[in-house]
């Protein structure tokens, strides 16, 4: 073990107050119909990535317990679910743009009050620096308001009347029915909100499953999601996927089915669904994003940016960079500069000032990566920094690989973690006939001058990933921003305004022009018979 690793795992004295977890936390609760609900079955221990030094050895903490519960319970909180929607007759797809955006609110400033203890729990359960864990919170409560800002927008456009070769009509946006949400781990409160709250905000009731890791930080909500929302209309559920989501998708009551996770896991699941033609899926899936750097790129700007790329979050996250193309005329002064960088991110615990790199969250992914070098290096790659590939418990020091080439495990399968491909090229069709080839098209990266050369990969790789970033990481922000991915990546288009769009259906009431319609209308709109007819302003 290198030296300056020695000491990465901290006392249980030295850890700072502000930063300490109060107790032990036992969850027994979970909501269904709006009832907070005690389970007495078996629980899940929740483990944290962070190890505890006590004397002469190491003991990984403990942090929590969540409920085990069965596909009993599941299929329960369906049911609420399904009665609260009542085949869109229930009370929540039938309220108003502005009663819906209010509770909504009511929740929004009840999350606002738990900040600290999600922010804790992002650290201790899946070893989010401190300073990442308060933006995660900070941008879902900012996406949250986006989204109902959005949603007046929405409501803005339709509330008018077009009239097209004689027929006038309105057209707004419907829920589409019960929606399964299921979010992942490495952004278990904004990536699980980004999908949770466009579907409960439309008018659809849900049943939510929190992530396998991070699934803690739920907890402090529950109380806010119960008193926010009518019975039935959000249900949190707990346990093994295989025994509760299955169980859900193979009644065939789903109608919407939000997940993040990998491609097989989707498949899987959507191939329990009987009525699949009736399921609309949006998916956030796997990616391996490559970055190609051409000869004439600023290579500070290309170096700190893979750096970011490749290793914010410990290169957790599906829009991290995870294969790097480098022409061979700048090889030699990327890698030094790239390995120079590693050294001064800071090793440590999330909540140490500064830290670039904490320990990993989820079990066996160190033994995994580990796994991805040793492929590598047995078949002709080395290890381009020091100490990299070191493994101390549930950390990962990260490795840069060169040269890396397609017969390595690393060069298609993706890593989720703090290794660094590097494959070296020379003519511009490598890189794109590996992105043509690749199962995956989220998203990639640019970096160069030359326009021409630019513009040229540009249109090579515009019909295969969702976005092409110029001179910059992969990203998902802004949230304005069209968020998707093609071939094994996605399925369907996440946004701050598409979100509102994927879980609603447009709805048109149509009539001809005749002075009798128009009357009809009028008295309709003048009157207030119809929550769906209307032509009332949001402001």
């Amino acid at each position: 073990m290198s030296d300056f690793l020695k000491d990465l795992f901290p006392t249980e004295d030295s850890i700072p107050a502000s930063a300490r977890l109060p107790h032990f936390i036992e969850q027994r609760e979970y909501l269904i119909n709006g009832e907070l609900r005690t389970w007495q079955g078996d629980l899940n221990p929740v483990l944290s990535p962070v190890f505890l030094k006590k004397g002469d050895h190491y003991e990984q903490k403990t942090i929590g317990s969540t409920p085990l519960l069965t596909s009993t319970e599941a299929l329960q909180a369906l049911d609420a679910a399904v009665v609260a929607y009542d085949l869109g007759h229930g009370a929540w797809p039938r309220m108003t743009v502005t009663e819906r955006i209010e509770h909504v609110e009511r929740f929004l400033v009840k999350m606002k009050e738990q900040r600290t203890t999600v922010v804790n729990l992002l650290m201790w359960e899946i070893g989010k620096a401190q300073k990442d864990s308060e933006k995660e919170f900070d941008r879902t409560c900012d996406y949250i308001d986006d989204t109902i800002n959005a949603l007046k927008e929405l409501d803005h456009n339709s509330a008018k009347f077009v009239q097209e070769q004689g027929i006038m009509g309105q057209v707004r946006r419907v829920p589409l029915g019960v929606a399964l949400c299921m979010g992942p781990f490495n952004y278990p409160l904004n990536e699980t909100f980004t999908t949770l709250f466009p579907a409960l905000i439309m008018g659809n009731t849900v049943v939510f499953k929190p992530a396998k890791y991070g699934v803690l930080l739920i907890r402090p909500l529950l109380e806010a999601f119960r008193d926010s929302f009518p019975k039935g209309v959000i249900n949190i559920i707990y346990g093994r996927g295989r025994e509760t989501v299955g169980a859900l998708m193979e009644t065939g009551k789903i109608n919407v089915f939000a997940f993040i996770g990998t491609n097989k896991g989707a498949n899987d699941l959507k191939k329990l669904h009987p009525k699949s033609h009736r399921l609309k899926a949006i998916l956030g899936l796997d990616a391996k994003n490559p970055a190609i750097v051409l000869p004439d790129a600023d290579l500070d700007n290309a170096v700190t940016e893979c750096l970011t790329g490749t290793l914010s979050f410990n290169g957790q996250r599906c829009t991290a960079l995870k294969i790097l193309f480098v022409h061979r005329s700048i090889l030699d002064a990327f890698i030094k500069k790239l390995c120079d960088g590693i050294t001064r991110l800071k090793p440590g615990m999330p909540w140490d000032p500064g830290v670039g790199l904490t320990p990993l969250p989820e079990p066996g992914r160190v033994d995994y990566l580990k796994s991805l070098v040793d492929d590598a290096i047995a078949l002709g790659a080395r290890v381009m920094n020091s100490d990299g590939g070191t493994v101390v418990r549930t950390f990962f020091y990260p490795a840069v690989l060169y040269p890396v080439n397609e017969k390595m495990k690393i060069y298609s399968e993706e890593q989720f973690g703090p290794v660094i491909p590097i494959v070296p090229f020379e003519n511009d069709e490598e890189p794109v006939r590996y992105v043509l080839n690749s199962h995956f098209g989220q998203q990639l990266s640019l970096f160069g001058k030359d326009s021409k050369r630019i513009g040229h990969y540009i249109d090579a790789f515009a019909n295969q990933v969702g976005r092409i970033n110029l001179n910059t990481q992969c990203q998902r922000g802004p949230d304005s921003f069209p968020f998707n991915g093609r071939k094994d990546s996605a399925e369907g288009t996440l946004s701050i305004a598409d979100a509102l769009r994927v879980f609603s259906i447009r709805t048109l009431v149509a009539a001809k022009g005749t002075d009798e319609n128009k009357q009809l209308i009028g008295n309709i709109l003048k009157n207030r018979e119809s929550a769906f007819l209307s032509t009332d302003y949001i402001f």
